[in-house]
């Protein structure tokens, strides 16, 4: 999994921090978010994703995770096709 940030959307509210410390922190010139962990480990997944479907305005985005997602790929379900 590869976690993404957009500091240009951060709001600072640091809800990203209390989830996940080890992956994320907070700019103390800005209160936006800093990415400590662009790679975190699968211990930090459930973490980083609950947070990223959490971000007040959408600033995290988690991409791939080795289940049928490719590396850049978003982690959202897919539609099935052929139906």
């Amino acid at each position: 999994m590869e976690v993404r940030v957009d500091r240009d959307r951060c709001a600072g509210s640091g809800l990203c921090v209390s989830y996940a410390p080890e992956v994320f922190d907070q700019s103390e010139d800005d209160g936006k978010v800093l990415l400590k962990k662009p790679l975190p480990g699968t211990g930090a997944a459930g973490a980083v994703r609950a947070m990223a479907a959490r971000c007040p305005t959408g600033a995290i985005t988690v991409h791939g995770h080795g289940h049928g997602h490719g590396p850049g790929e978003p982690s959202a379900p897919r539609e099935p096709s052929g139906l």
